[in-house]
């Protein structure tokens, strides 16, 4: 079965308080979607890469392509309004049965070996979320107040989502809806069931400066450590 993965990086990043997306800023040298990129090649050398990039931004996708992947099978599409729109633009260039990995584009910090173990969860389940356990002490608000979440019963929600085809192109053809703020939410409204495995507490979604640090600090030490 053909392996794609969807890199989506339609966003515009304003959080970071930088004019340029942050999927373009740089990191220890190459941009932090170079990066991500470069984790998926290490784990499938034979992936398929479809990169969902902001539509004024696709010259700078080209330069990452030609400037560190010459020759790679990677194709560029335009987000949309939503990320429901800017995955569903991805998953209409995938032709072929597949498991289809979607990614941030600002989880640079993803390791080969968890890309693997979603890929062969998903052979076996047809789905794989990774998540990780919450730490925080969680409150919900209520009209009068709030309330203690037991904590035990969460889990933050990562990607790479991982789906058979067969599952997740169907799900997209429905219609947006708010309640969609993940790929598993669209499955789930599809009437699948979404198989969970463990994530990396290091898999985060790079969203403030602090965050641009803590991966440079990762980063060096896998460089150190010849990883």
């Amino acid at each position: 079965m053909e392996k794609v993965a969807v890199i989506v990086a339609g966003g515009t990043g304003t959080r970071m308080g930088k004019e340029t997306p942050k999927q373009f800023l740089e990191l220890n040298g190459r941009p932090i979607m170079a990066h991500t990129i470069d984790a998926f090649f290490s784990a499938f050398p034979d992936i398929q890469i479809i990169l969902v990039l902001p539509p004024n931004f696709r010259e700078e996708g080209d330069q990452i392509i030609n400037g560190y992947f010459p020759g790679k099978p990677i194709q560029i599409t335009s987000g949309g309004n939503t990320r429901f729109d800017s995955v569903k633009n991805g998953l209409s260039l995938v032709k072929e049965p597949s498991v289809i990995f979607v990614h941030d584009a600002v989880r640079c910090l993803v390791s080969p070996s968890l890309i693997r173990d979603c890929y062969t969860s998903a052979l076996l389940h047809g789905t794989a979320i990774p998540v990780i356990p919450v730490k925080d002490t969680i409150r919900r608000i209520l009209e009068n107040g709030s309330e203690v979440v037991n904590r035990e019963t969460l889990r933050a929600v990562q990607t790479p989502q991982t789906f058979q085809s067969e599952i997740l192109l169907p799900a997209f053809q429905t219609g947006y809806q708010p309640s969609f703020t993940d790929e598993a939410t669209v499955v789930e409204h599809s009437g699948h069931k979404v198989n969970l495995i463990a994530g990396e507490e290091r898999n985060i979604k790079i969203t403030v400066p602090a965050d641009l640090d803590f991966a440079r600090q990762v980063l060096s030490e896998q460089f150190n450590a010849g990883v």
